[in-house]
């Protein structure tokens, strides 16, 4: 079989794969919610550009380092480290939120939603970099390239340019997907940006990416 006829069986995968929630899906609702589409959109490039920086990593062999046991301890110490750090940070914004009124007023006193924060070059890059950061510290996402694209890979092609245009389309694919739940939270973020929506929101980001983080702690490839 010829790369065209394997697509739509990877695209597929590609699909359900993104569906799954993980740690940047987690990450591209909090920052959309809270901080506005913009965020999002720069949150989401950045996991954008860490997927295709693994996909080439998995295409040169220099992935074989995630595959070892040892190589695949320490970026799952990493791992660890950064979704407990995000964790961390959401659990804290949940505490500053909590001396902030709750916007549940009166029918006769309209609400007045916090606006999402002004969102500079400087933002832009830290969102990001954000992004880039959780892709890369998932040590997964090298093991799960590895097992999946071998098999879309026609034996007549080169290893190095299939894998190469296999991740642009799987990054296409998952940014589109991740576009339409940011625009999809951004429809309703408003009611994401009043307080007590806000702080319930921190705290269950903060749970999740815990979980995330300590489920990826106790993982085994």
């Amino acid at each position: 079989m010829d790369l065209v006829e394997l697509l739509p069986a990877f695209v597929l995968a590609v699909v359900v794969v993104t569906a799954t929630p993980g740690p940047a899906f987690a990450l591209i609702v909090q920052r959309t919610a809270v901080r506005g589409l913009r965020h999002g959109l720069a949150t989401l490039t950045g996991t954008g550009l860490g997927l295709y920086t693994w996909v080439l990593l998995v295409a040169s062999g220099l992935a074989v380092v995630a595959a070892s046991e040892v190589g695949f301890v320490v970026l799952k110490i990493v791992g660890t480290i950064v979704l407990t750090w995000l964790a961390l940070r959401a659990f804290m914004s949940w505490w500053r939120l909590r001396s902030e009124p709750t916007t549940l007023h009166s029918v006769a006193s309209p609400v007045s939603p916090m606006s999402p924060p002004s969102f500079g070059a400087s933002q832009v890059i830290r969102a990001v970099a954000e992004g880039f950061t959780v892709q890369m510290a998932n040590p997964k996402a090298a093991i799960f390239l590895l097992a999946l694209y071998p098999q879309f890979v026609p034996h007549t092609m080169p290893l190095f340019r299939t894998a190469a245009t296999l991740g642009v389309v799987q990054v296409a694919v998952e940014s589109s997907l991740y576009i339409a739940l940011a625009l999809g939270v951004n429809r309703a973020g408003e009611w994401f940006r009043r307080s007590v929506v806000r702080r319930r929101l921190e705290a269950a980001t903060g749970t999740v990416l815990l979980a995330l983080g300590l489920r990826l702690a106790v993982s085994h490839r």
